[in-house]
């Protein structure tokens, strides 16, 4: 095959980077499609204080940027293009940036999730500054102090639990009267003293200069207003996994996420990484550490798989 890659990664987040790392020094030539939003939930995140290497923190969009110089010192070719449409029906697979096309014997796809928000002028404006989806990155930062956790379903109240042994009180503010989350989740987030609810509430508005310090929720049946005092908020309503480009071609859940076994899809050498494929932790640590996965898994595939060895543009041309 003329022009074709070992590889090609697409997303650029923590777990495709690692990847690139890993599948270049393999020697396997990966070309990293990364996306205009390249980086993922990284480049919108201020202090980064547990991942392991940074004792004393990193801002996010600085932490990717390494990631992607040490991805191209060992040789892969980054692209911040969008994927527009990918075909992994036969080998080599193939992936359109508009118009151009790429092929490659693997494929390993990292395209990450993204956390719905409320959609509040307020919200995007305080994000990263006590608005946030991620208890576990960030609830360490506002110990002892008072938190409203924004949901009703197992994320919500994961979130509040995990909030709890930390904050003064933790606040769930639910648009309903009663939780979508398992019984056995709901039941452990209120059986604790320093968690209440305000049940058929709506979130209006986040209030504060420059950081949190109230939430002003909404009763949908009186319309009364509240002004919750509180020095963060976690929206925990969900994610979107960004995986249109796949949908009838690959594997996935009701929710829309790529079943993996490992990293590997049901398409033979196709490998999925990261949050597009991780409805449980959703760390940047567990996205690289699955993204070296997916390279190693799609080096050990490539070794065995019977197909042509691969050869580059510039190759085929000389």
């Amino acid at each position: 095959m003329s022009d074709v890659h070992d590889v090609i990664i697409v997303g650029g987040g923590p777990a495709g980077l690692t990847a690139a790392i890993y599948a270049a020094r393999a020697n396997l030539d990966p070309l990293v499609i990364e996306g205009f939003g390249a980086g993922g939930q990284l480049m919108t995140t201020t202090d980064v204080e547990n991942y392991p290497g940074f004792p004393d923190g990193v801002q996010g969009p600085e932490m990717m940027e390494m990631f992607r110089a040490q991805a191209a010192r060992f040789g892969a070719r980054i692209e911040q293009v969008d994927a527009t449409r990918v075909d992994v029906s036969e080998t080599p697979f193939r992936v359109w940036v508009d118009d151009e096309e790429h092929r490659a014997r693997s494929l390993i796809i990292a395209t990450g999730a993204t956390a719905r928000w409320l959609g509040l002028e307020s919200e995007t404006a305080l994000r990263g500054f006590g608005v946030s989806t991620c208890a576990t990155c960030d609830g360490f930062f506002f110990k002892d102090k008072r938190m409203v956790v924004v949901g009703g379903g197992d994320s919500a109240m994961e979130e509040a639990i995990y909030l709890s042994r930390m904050a003064e009180q933790v606040t769930i503010v639910h648009r309903r009267d009663a939780f979508r989350a398992s019984k056995i989740m709901a039941d452990r987030a209120l059986s604790l003293p320093n968690v209440d609810v305000r049940w058929n509430a709506l979130v209006d508005e986040v209030l504060g200069d420059g950081k949190v310090e109230a939430v002003r929720i909404r009763d949908v049946v009186t319309g009364e207003t509240e002004d919750l005092p509180a020095a963060a908020m976690f929206v925990a309503i969900g994610h979107d996994p960004a995986t249109s480009l796949f949908a009838g071609q690959i594997e996935l859940d009701e929710e829309g996420y790529i079943v993996t076994d490992g990293t590997r899809t049901n398409v033979e050498g196709v490998f999925a990484c990261g949050d597009v494929q991780d409805t449980v932790y959703r760390q940047a640590v567990t996205a690289a550490g699955s993204g070296c996965m997916a390279a190693i898994d799609a080096e050990r595939w490539l070794e065995t798989a019977d197909l042509e060895p691969a050869t580059d543009a510039a190759t085929a041309s000389a």
